[in-house]
């Protein structure tokens, strides 16, 4: 996943990951605060992001 910003764009909020643009921030996305930033990352592409990070837990943590 290529994470560079979120934008505002006249017809509403970017997804930093895949650029898919919402008119109002559904409640579905998730939002992150990074070097000063928030970022927002559509349901999608935050549930891939979850998926990898699971992936890389030892089976003690479950």
């Amino acid at each position: 996943m290529d994470e560079t910003n979120s934008e505002s764009t006249a017809g509403g909020t970017a997804c930093a990951a895949c650029g898919k643009v919402a008119h109002a921030i559904p409640l579905t996305w998730v939002s992150s605060r990074e070097n000063g930033e928030t970022r927002y990352f559509c349901d999608t592409c935050a549930r891939e992001s979850i998926r990898a990070i699971e992936q890389r837990l030892d089976s003690s943590w479950w």
